[in-house]
Parts: C-alpha cells; structure tokens; sequence
C-alpha cells in the first residue's frame, strides 16, 4: 500500500485520466489496523466488454481508444530514473519474471494439463525466451490494465478514472496492452495498437502475456488454495 501512495502521489500530474488520490494515509505505526489510505471515489463503473460493443458509433470507441493510449503513453513516458530514485521501485528483467513462472508452470500446473496443450506452453514461452528481450527497456507500467480498472461514464462514453495501481511498477509496456487484448479483444487492441508509438513492435510480445493470463489463475489458485481460481484457469488446458 504504501508503495502504491507513492506511486499514484507521483503521477496524479503526469497522466490526463483521473486516478486514486491518498488524501487520507496514515504509514507511521506499520502494524495491521493501523496502516490506511483513502481517497475520493471515482464516479463510473467498470468498462466491461459487452459496454464497449453496445456502443454503436464508431467514434465513440475510437475515442476511448486514444484516451486509454494516450493515458499509457504518458505512464511508460515518465522517466524511470526518476521514478526510480523517486519511489525506489525495484527493476526486474521481465525475461527472468517470464523464466521463472514457466518454470513453476512446469512444476504445478503440467500434472493437470494435457499433452498438445503442454506443448503449445512450451513453443510458447521457449520463443519468448530467445526472441529480442535480452535487453529490453522497462518502464513505469500500470500492470492491471483490464476491465475491472478502466471506470467510464455510459453517458458520455469517456474513461473517467484509472484505478487499482497496486500491482504498478518497472516492466514492459507490452504487459499494459495484454489488459486490454483480455479485456476487449482482437479489434479494439488493433486500434488501440495504431495509436501506440511502435505499436506494431510490440504486438507480438503482448498476446504472449495475454497467453499467460489463464496460467498465472491457475498457479494462483493451486498455490493458494483457492479451487475456484484453479478451475477458471485450468479448464481449458485439460
């Protein structure tokens, strides 16, 4: 939580689309009960899939489009060295996150999934693994770009907030747009991929992040006891 204040305190002028503000937090006692933030609610509700192809005019969605681009783009604009010394955030090697959840895959989930399926996962992650990430460059990333965390108005058919930014942090911008590709599929990524600086480029290394989606359920579940998330993630690899 309190990596999260820093974070939404640091980019509140930095990103055009309303996001929570800490107005109330108290860090001093780091005991549970002790430690909150709080903020004004963002009026709207969840963008959900079948919201955004209700719309009928093409404008409309175009418009959310660029106003979710444009919110990204001023997020993976800010410069990490800042928001490094800044909020102290730690630089992990997407490559090596990648590595070693494949590896935990491997381990947990291989048991309950089928043989044609084990080695889709395979070509999967091992193409991933030697294509150019070697040296990619991280930025600042929201890491839960879906649904549940782009609020809208149906009235105006604009994006009024951004919220949940507890899983924000350095890593690949592409991680960004998976949220978007789960959420709303094929057509709307493509036109939200036309808008992106190198949009293109980056398309490949996002379906590949939306492909572990599912997976990353399933490990959840089975690492936590949590039945209901295996089911969901697992069911269409058995």
């Amino acid at each position: 939580m309190k990596k999260e204040t820093g974070i939404l305190e640091y980019i509140k002028n930095r990103v055009s689309i309303p996001i929570p503000y800490p107005i109330y937090q108290s860090f001093e006692e780091l005991e549970v009960g002790k430690v909150f933030s709080g903020y004004s609610l963002i009026q709207g509700s969840p963008l959900w899939r079948d919201s955004l192809e209700r719309i009928e005019k093409g404008d409309l969605v175009q418009g959310i489009a660029s106003q979710l681009v444009t919110f990204l783009k001023e997020l993976h604009s800010i410069p990490k060295e800042k928001a490094d010394v800044f909020l102290q955030l730690e630089d992990n090697d997407p490559r090596e996150e990648m590595a070693e959840l494949y590896q935990k895959i491997e381990n947990k989930l291989f048991p309950f999934i089928r043989k044609e399926a084990q080695d889709e996962i395979i070509n999967s992650f091992e193409t991933f693994l030697v294509s150019d990430t070697y040296n990619l460059k991280t930025m600042l990333i929201h890491g839960d770009f879906g649904a549940s965390n782009i609020i809208w108005q149906p009235d105006t058919c604009k994006v009024s907030g951004i919220i949940d930014f507890g899983g924000s942090g350095l890593g690949d911008p592409a991680y960004d747009f998976a949220g978007i590709l789960s959420s709303y599929g094929e057509a709307f990524f493509n036109m939200c991929m036309d808008l992106y600086p190198n949009g293109k480029q980056i398309s490949k290394r996002v379906k590949f992040y939306k492909s572990t989606f599912a997976l990353m359920e399933a490990l959840h579940g089975i690492e936590n006891d949590d039945i209901q998330a295996f089911e969901n993630g697992i069911k269409d690899y058995r």
